[in-house]
């Protein structure tokens, strides 16, 4: 079943009225990129706005969060490129860091102005997202794929006109099939909140595995099922 969200709302402008990417630090953060061999560009999606912080579609959004928290990478809101942007060096690796501030269902419209923009190849832009289908808490990274029935992702596709880029997707569990919508917008109980924190964290860390160690390395640890006990 597909995914209902407010991602069909349009982008909201930044109220300063001006654009970030004429600022100096913004001109050598792209000619510093652009000079890399190879640039990772992570993409945590979500649905932008303190009405949405705590919902289960967020979890892109969160596993972006804590992975920049944990390497230092400050996000600011970048207009043109309608993201949250940051970078920063991860392994000896340069990484920028995005979460796109154009509601769910336009994802793709801010990762393909943020592939253009740092010139990345599909290859090294690792989209995050929930997953409705995963357990709760449960990774998934794939090379590339389908959307699955998952909008955002639906967009980057059909923005970046090619499915063969990586993603990582965690689990929210699986709500009733009649209310999906009021479940993805939903919070987490405070049950699942503990769950979904050791999620995230995990995220966090198989994303550095990406970047230090490539996908299929992370692939190979992280896509196991955790034993437990």
């Amino acid at each position: 079943m597909d995914r209902s969200d407010p991602s069909d709302k349009s982008d909201r402008s930044d109220p300063s009225g001006r654009s970030d990417l004429s600022d100096k630090s913004d001109g050598a953060l792209m000619k510093t990129v652009r000079e890399e061999s190879e640039l990772f560009l992570i993409v945590g999606l979500g649905n932008p706005g303190g009405d949405y912080a705590g919902n289960r579609h967020n979890v892109g959004y969160a596993v972006a969060m804590e992975f920049s928290g944990r390497h230092g990478i400050v996000l600011r809101r970048k207009g043109k490129l309608r993201s949250r942007v940051g970078g920063g060096d991860v392994g000896g690796k340069k990484v920028i860091v995005a979460l796109p501030t154009t509601f769910m269902n336009r994802s793709g419209e801010a990762v393909a102005r943020l592939v253009s923009f740092y010139g990345a190849h599909p290859k090294n832009v690792l989209v995050v997202s929930d997953d409705i289908n995963l357990p709760l808490g449960r990774l998934r990274i794939r090379s590339e794929g389908s959307a699955g029935g998952h909008k955002g992702l639906r967009s980057v596709i059909v923005c970046l006109g090619t499915m063969e880029f990586p993603r990582l997707r965690l689990g929210i569990g699986t709500g009733e099939a009649e209310a999906v919508t009021d479940f993805v917008l939903g919070d987490f109980t405070q049950e699942e909140k503990a769950v979904m924190r050791a999620g995230v964290e995990r995220a966090a860390e198989a994303i550095k595995t990406i970047v230090k160690e490539g996908l299929e390395s992370a692939m190979s640890e992280y896509n196991r099922v955790a034993e437990s006990g």
